[in-house]
């Protein structure tokens, strides 16, 4: 076969983004791959026009694009999980390798799509959906499938690593950096699937369900965001020593899984502290490699559509038969209660500045064996600020501590939370 056949599903950002590449990249993509790999057909939603557009390859029409036998491959980037799944099963019963950038689809559906895959003979591609041009798909797929990953930890969201970094910089609350983002391009007019974790949970997913060889989908990664996080709490953090990023943890304690989204400190001297701007970088961990950083731009155009034709001269160039077309799942493992990890926290608290308030809140710590590593008492007059970094503890006790601190009529406020990552 010659020549391969595109059909794109959608013409915005990252589509308008893939249909330059291939053009711009025709030669080295035919070097690679021995074929030419053309776009035949684009699929634009209503509402949506691309003048650059060749208007014979514009259609409104999907069964143009299912239809079409010399379309080998489909690039679904319209999003969501309604039309794109339909279309993506659609695709594949119909013998067509299919390429996605899309997270949110697969951290629901993944299984079924992937098994669908294999049931049709074709590949299902996902690169772009994790960590935007960084090939950490590929990596965990392919050069680490037997090295028994144990930790996934890092940056995985662009969006809230510009704006925590914006606002270490510049001192700036919340509300006012997120307002510039906007303005900037950095966040979506709704930013609610980044600023809450969602964006980051359905990526953690998508890689534990690869590295730990078991099923894990977006309802089981409880996700926290950045929207409690001020300038007050950066500051302090600044000067203990610490950094604020927005993190996806995924472990493997005592053979159980737990992937979480949280926002927490770092200390400055850590490899992702330096990590700033819309950049994502990603640990891996195993007792085969030690420890592996994966770095580099998380989204945009380019970078992702970048990823997108890298799955597309993936599937090309792949003989028939020679390569797993799903997610290597074969393992049923348990989650781990967030509640039994061990974590260390920061906890600011508004206080009534009087004698025997600090040893109050300190029994109340004693109760629940909460150790107190250190301890700032800022203000004067009437009323204090009290900023400790605590050692170790289960959550489940410490957040038992808190909740009783919180009803203690000496504090003021709600407490400022941030969990601390050595």
């Amino acid at each position: 076969m010659d020549k391969i056949g595109i059909g794109l599903l959608g013409y915005g950002t990252v589509g308008s983004g893939v249909g330059k590449l291939l053009k711009k990249n025709a030669e080295d993509i035919r070097l690679a791959t021995g074929r030419r790999v053309e776009l035949r057909r684009v699929l634009e939603l209503p509402g949506f026009s691309s003048p650059e557009l060749d208007p014979a390859l514009v259609t409104h029409d999907v069964e143009d694009v299912f239809g079409d036998p010399d379309i080998q491959v489909v690039i679904e980037l319209i999003g969501g999980t309604g039309a794109a799944r339909d279309f993506q099963l659609r695709a594949l019963r119909a013998g067509k390798h299919v390429v996605t950038a899309n997270k949110q689809l697969l951290g629901q559906h993944g299984a079924e799509l992937l098994e669908t895959a294999e049931q049709n003979g074709v590949h299902l591609r996902f690169e772009a959906s994790a960590v935007g041009a960084v090939p950490i798909i590929k990596v965990l797929r392919e050069s680490l499938v037997a090295a028994e990953v144990s930790t996934i930890f890092g940056i995985v969201n662009g969006t809230t690593n510009y704006m925590l970094s914006a606002m270490s910089q510049t001192g700036a609350e919340y509300a006012d950096v997120l307002a510039d983002a906007q303005r900037l391009g950095y966040a979506e007019a709704d930013p609610t699937d980044d600023v809450t974790g969602k964006d980051a949970a359905a990526k953690m997913a998508i890689m534990s369900s690869i590295a730990f060889h078991s099923r894990v989908t977006l309802g089981g990664v409880a996700h926290e965001g950045i929207e409690r996080i001020t300038a007050v709490d950066i500051a302090h953090g600044r000067r203990l020593g610490l950094v604020c990023k927005l993190l996806g943890v995924a472990r493997l304690i005592d053979g159980a899984m737990n992937v979480r989204v949280y926002p927490a400190f770092l200390p400055a001297a850590h490899p992702l502290a330096g990590v700033s701007g819309a950049y994502n970088a990603v640990f891996l961990e195993s007792e085969a490699f030690d420890k592996i950083m994966l770095y580099g731009p998380g989204a945009g155009s380019v970078p992702t559509a970048s990823a997108v034709i890298g799955d597309v001269i993936s599937v090309v160039n792949t003989a028939a038969g020679s390569f797993t077309k799903n997610c290597l799942c074969y393992k049923d493992l348990p989650f781990f209660p967030s509640a039994d990890v061990v974590s260390r926290f920061y906890l600011r608290l508004h206080v009534v500045d009087r004698p025997g308030v600090l040893a109050r809140v300190a029994a109340v710590f004693g109760e629940q064996d909460v150790s107190i590593r250190s301890m700032v008492q800022e203000g004067g007059g009437d009323a204090a600020e009290l900023v400790f970094l605590l050692h170790p503890a289960r959550e489940a006790r410490f957040f038992a501590a808190l909740e009783r601190l919180s009803g203690l009529d000496e504090v003021q406020g709600e407490p400022s939370v941030v969990r601390v990552e050595e």
